[in-house]
């Protein structure tokens, strides 16, 4: 039979045939508590999800890890930052992917995750701290962040904050470009396409954040991601985030 008249696979062969892309061969004949949910959650996540879209295995697990991490479900991030590095995502662009969560989840969840992450990127025999990428100093920060920021996001935030009282009208937007933008855009590993539809997933992933959303989404198109990949980007974090959170996003952005 030629590779045109092969039969399709079936929903349940798909998702395991992705399932041992990601973790390796499944053990069927081991003990599970939840084997009815474990078999929903094979045939949704690695059979439906990862059967729809345009996404390679390795932008998936990158946007994985960004949601996972957001939630802190780090058991399951030590799992998919082992997929990760299975399926080919270099250790930087991981590292990088969950550096850049900082201005969005806070510094104590973004360490939860990074000490997560370090702890599986340990077991796999890489040497730690992975290579430098930051490309800024104390003295460039504002000025590298504002050439990232402004031609995505103009002045809005600035003009948005600037009847708060002195000193905050001038410091908050200070802060964010600094941070956000000169801190994390500024340094290698990812580029700027890629960031910006990892934190567009971490926005969906936080929930409401409907005025980051359009923004965002703006900017992923802007920096040359299509609108297909943010919608397939948004639908893969359905399993992980739940339904409301992603279908809130992909509304604040289908009509972009």
């Amino acid at each position: 039979m030629d590779a045109e008249n092969q039969p399709s696979p079936s929903r349940r062969e798909q998702a395991e045939a992705t399932y041992e892309r990601l973790f390796g061969p499944r053990d069927r004949d081991a003990h599970q508590d939840d084997p009815e949910l474990m078999e929903i959650l094979r045939g949704f996540v690695f059979g439906d999800v990862f059967g729809t879209g345009v996404l390679d295995d390795q932008t998936r697990e990158l946007i994985t890890v960004t949601v996972l991490a957001c939630l802190q479900t780090l058991p399951q991030l030590s799992a998919h930052t082992a997929a990760a590095l299975r399926v080919g995502v270099p250790p930087v662009q991981i590292r990088e992917a969950v550096y850049q969560l900082a201005p969005f989840i806070g510094f104590p969840r973004t360490l939860n995750a990074v000490a997560a992450m370090n702890t599986v990127f340990r077991e796999h025999g890489l040497e730690l701290p992975l290579p430098a990428q930051g490309t800024v100093d104390d003295g460039a920060r504002y000025q590298r962040g504002l050439a990232e920021q402004e031609p995505l996001y103009g002045t809005e935030i600035k003009d948005n904050l600037a009847d708060l009282p002195q000193p905050f009208n001038e410091a908050l937007p200070r802060f964010l470009t600094e941070f956000c933008f000169g801190d994390f855009y500024t340094r290698g590993g990812l580029t700027v396409a890629q960031r910006e539809l990892l934190v567009l997933c971490a926005l969906a992933a936080i929930g409401d954040t409907s005025a980051q959303l359009g923004p965002h989404g703006r900017a992923c198109l802007q920096v040359g991601n299509s609108k297909t990949v943010i919608i397939a980007a948004l639908v893969h974090c359905f399993p992980y985030a739940g339904f409301p959170r992603a279908v809130a996003a992909i509304r604040a952005v289908k009509d972009l």
